[in-house]
């Protein structure tokens, strides 16, 4: 996936797809954020500056699918086979006890298994992004609401974890409609909710090793980047921007004038 920061405009259209698409339910209290869910989460950022040199960008943040890579050699391991599952798995993946959640070499999708799922949370905190949310609550689904859900998507219960899953169900329904009709899943055949939701047409979906693919051609940008890319988790979202500041903010980035103020007056600003 590959998100263009400034294309966005922080309208959302993409969160609210997620979430239908998904049969991700509403609270009755919405405003206990931390306690809310949303997989698809828009976060706003801007440059620090005062009006009118005020620059202001939209984050929208699924899972980034992380491949993970050899330790201290972040990104060297993002189109090559692991060759130490120990030390090149996806942060959530090493940590699960249960073996809710794994890693598919096949799709590159990092899969969330709710059943299996014992709510111990070691993924919620592995997780560098925020891309996971604990269940706390039984969805109170209002009356006529489930004729409205999805019946390819199973609503969870409380008491585990749910994440972004690339609308995987949609794969599976494009390869059985590629496998009855002796074909492959087309670029177009295969698009999350968010993608196609999105009014700006920010969001691009499809296969990044595929070279006939858009995807494939746009993270070859010079203003292609990925969040936190120093921690080597090699993330399956790209994002774009040409702006500097946007770029440099992604990867929590601090230049040495401010680094050198900051600890000339013992503390980060």
């Amino acid at each position: 996936m590959v998100i263009d920061v400034d294309k966005c405009t922080g309208c959302g259209a993409c969160s609210v797809a997620c979430m239908s698409e998904n049969n991700v339910g509403v609270l009755e209290d919405e405003t206990e954020k931390i306690r809310s869910i949303t997989w698809l989460r828009v976060y706003q950022i801007d440059n620090g500056k005062a009006f009118p040199e005020t620059e202001v960008a939209f984050f929208p943040r699924p899972c980034m699918h992380c491949q993970g890579g050899a330790s201290g050699s972040p990104g060297q391991a993002f189109f090559q086979e692991d060759t130490d599952p120990q030390e090149a798995h996806t942060p959530c993946v090493s940590v699960c006890p249960a073996i809710a959640t794994d890693y598919d070499d096949a799709t590159g999708i990092v899969s969330q298994i709710t059943s299996r799922c014992i709510g111990c949370r070691y993924c919620v905190a592995a997780c560098p992004y925020h891309a996971r949310y604990f269940n706390w609550y039984d969805v109170p689904w209002p009356q006529g609401t489930p004729r409205g859900l999805s019946p390819f998507v199973s609503p969870r219960m409380r008491g585990v974890v749910e994440k972004c899953t690339f609308c995987y169900p949609r794969l599976q329904r494009a390869k059985n409609k590629a496998f009855l009709g002796g074909g492959k899943v087309g670029e177009m055949d295969y698009q999350t909710a968010c993608t196609e939701a999105c009014p700006s047409g920010a969001i691009t979906f499809g296969q990044l090793q595929n070279p006939a693919h858009k995807v494939h051609k746009l993270i070859q940008s010079e203003f292609a980047f990925r969040l936190l890319e120093k921690m080597g988790t090699n993330p399956k979202v790209y994002y774009m921007s040409k702006r500097k500041w946007v770029r440099m903010m992604a990867d929590n980035h601090l230049s040495q004038a401010k680094a050198t103020q900051a600890a000339a007056s013992g503390g980060h600003k």
